[in-house]
């Protein structure tokens, strides 16, 4: 049974990890194959080697469902993808089913979940530092504190991409398992009610919060050891080893409060709220709670939204924090996403393109949006006088990047003479006029000639999605001004500071308009009009971050809204200095079926093979 044998390998394909990976977090190691002869361990002969027991955990980081390129938005409104054989592309055109989902995370997360249940099973039991009893103490707390927390994250996934509506009108989530399955164990298991599945999170979190510390750092004296270690002996050097700085990047305090803030978010969500049992004012005090840390307003970055091209910082992330994350991966440095992003001109593949819908989601300087007939904006130069953002996350025609002009017009050649960057002009052109700029370094190169790389941070978590979720929450629970908990910011507050930071009411440069933002202070009193805004912000702050298609589904927003592109071309093609014509082109219809695929399916294979396990209705 693959089950069983998953659970034999998972034991004794355990590799040897020393402490420095310990800290590090994350390592590279191949899938649970079946182990050599002389390599066999058993459950009890890991707590006698404190290496092989923390590969436990260690396998359980590796499954973290957090992916270093954008993926899932060219499955909706805002991206296509030139490469047609992509499953993304192939799912939002009509193959998405039971036994073909690109979004499952069914196997993955699950896997994940029987590390943690194994370690958690075991970690008492090992001798992490035998001579010591406040260091062996600590360890237990932070590495069961670790576990809990890793747990969660991964119950929050299955959630996202598996939770729903059966047949019987019950909204489920997946089986609840808190205890490692072994050869002896019932897999014909009933998922669980959402709403219990949605406590267990919550109790994990809590587990996690009550032994790690908010975040990882040094200390320099005895003072700030807690009470509990400082009665065991614990002294500062054996407190940093434990909990210092060199743990940063592993599940912490802060990270596990923000991960019960989405969870929160999500049961509260239109999609799920009527049987979730968790409300906006609840996720609202959660994502208050995150934010409260950093002194809430004063603590927004003022940066935050250009995190990946923020040299001095990147480069300095080994030594001071990023203020933007709250939880984030090792530094990396690397081009991969210059390699398949950059345009076809600097050598890159162009595989996600931008739409024209998203494109049209920029407001204009004045906080307007285009479609406000006070706007000012011009069809026939849509760039102009537009939210700064858009140039700082797109690349459109007229651009500079990598101090190039690129050129995605029709017949319209860039400087070298080449038109390798217009709209489809060749296999990596793009499809809809556009070239993703965001999350790129333009001090990389990918010439075949002289490739160099950068350094990158890849988020877990950032502080600008959690303000965004309080902001959600907020303006739903109490509307877009009122502040009943006293936390100092209302969901109005917050969308001021973010679109403050975009320069939004203000000129090129960055001096006041006279309305400032116009359209903002228009609609402030108004909850459904400023649920609208907040939701447009998400899409804008957050967007190429893999969020887009998880947003539209619990907020139950359209799915199909077919992908739309800009054609440029001259009026005149003989003329040089000819006027340009815009033209908005239809790209890629999508094919879903809201009615039901705001909930994603549970593997038919699963299904097919387990009689208690119910499948969401319509699939």
């Amino acid at each position: 049974m693959k089950k069983i044998s998953i659970i034999k390998r998972l034991i004794s394909s355990i590799t040897v990890i020393g402490y420095c990976l310990l800290v590090i977090g994350l390592v590279s190691c191949d899938d649970m194959f079946e182990p050599a002869e002389e390599n066999k361990r058993q459950l009890e002969d890991l707590a006698k080697e404190s290496t092989y027991a923390h590969g436990l955990l260690i396998y359980a980081y590796e499954r973290l469902p957090y992916t270093r390129s954008t993926q899932t938005d060219i499955a909706t409104d805002d991206a296509v993808t030139n490469v047609t054989t992509n499953n993304y592309l192939n799912m939002a055109t009509g193959s998405w089913a039971a036994d073909n989902d690109p979004m499952s995370q069914w196997d993955n997360c699950k896997n994940g979940i029987q590390y943690t249940n194994l370690f958690l099973s075991i970690v008492e039991k090992v001798q992490w530092a035998p001579s010591a009893v406040s260091k062996q103490q600590m360890f237990i707390d932070r590495l069961k504190g670790e576990a809990f927390g890793l747990r969660a994250v991964f119950y929050y996934y299955l959630l996202q991409a598996h939770g729903g509506y059966a047949d019987d009108g019950i909204l489920y989530g997946v089986p609840l398992l808190t205890t490692a399955e072994d050869g002896s164990s019932d897999f014909n298991q009933p998922r669980a009610t959402f709403a219990d599945c949605v406590k267990q999170c919550f109790a994990d979190c809590d587990s996690a919060i009550a032994l790690l510390p908010n975040q990882y750092e040094d200390i320099k004296s005895e003072d700030e050891i807690p009470a509990k270690y400082l009665a065991l002996g614990a002294n500062v050097s054996g407190y940093n080893l434990v909990f210092g700085k060199k743990a940063k990047n592993l599940m912490s305090g802060k990270a596990t409060e923000a991960v019960k803030a989405q969870i929160a978010l999500l049961a509260a969500s239109p999609a799920f709220r009527d049987q979730s049992g968790v409300t906006s004012a609840e996720a609202a005090t959660l994502c208050a709670n995150v934010l409260k840390r950093i002194g809430g307003l004063e603590g927004l970055d003022n940066t935050g939204n250009t995190w990946y091209k923020n040299k001095t910082k990147i480069d300095n992330s080994t030594q001071t924090e990023i203020p933007e994350m709250i939880w984030r991966e090792d530094r990396r440095q690397d081009n991969d996403q210059e390699k398949e992003n950059f345009p076809p001109s600097l050598y890159g593949k162009g595989v996600v393109n931008p739409s024209q819908n998203l494109v049209d989601a920029f407001p204009m300087r004045t906080g307007r949006p285009i479609t406000d007939p006070q706007s000012g904006y011009d069809p026939q130069n849509p760039y102009a006088n537009r939210d700064s953002r858009l140039a700082e996350y797109i690349i459109y025609h007229g651009s500079t990047f990598k101090n190039t002009v690129i050129s995605t017009g029709i017949d319209m050649p860039n400087e070298n003479n080449e038109t390798f960057d217009n709209l489809n002009s060749i296999e990596t052109s793009t499809r809809t006029g556009y070239y993703l700029k965001k999350l790129l370094r333009e001090e990389v190169s990918v010439s075949p000639t002289s490739s160099s790389q950068q350094n990158h941070i890849y988020p877990r978590i950032r502080y600008t999605e959690m303000f965004l979720a309080y902001a959600e929450a907020a303006n739903d629970a109490w509307g877009p001004t009122a502040d009943p908990t006293g936390v100092g910011f209302t969901a109005y507050d917050v969308i001021k500071a973010i679109r403050d930071r975009a320069n939004i009411g203000k000129d090129e440069y960055n001096m006041p308009l006279p309305g400032g933002d116009e359209y903002l202070e228009e609609i402030k009193s108004d909850k459904a009009k400023m649920t609208e805004l907040i939701r447009n912000e998400r899409r804008i702050e957050l967007c190429f971050e893999n969020k887009r298609f998880w947003d539209l589904r619990r907020w139950q927003m359209p799915l199909n809204e077919s992908v739309k592109g800009m054609k440029i071309e001259k009026v005149d093609p003989e003329k040089e200095d000819s006027p340009l014509k815009y033209t908005m082109i239809d790209v890629e219809d999508r094919v879903y079926n809201s009615s039901y695929q705001w909930y994603g399916p549970i593997p038919k294979s699963e299904v097919l093979k387990w009689s208690n396990l119910k499948q969401n209705k319509g699939w």
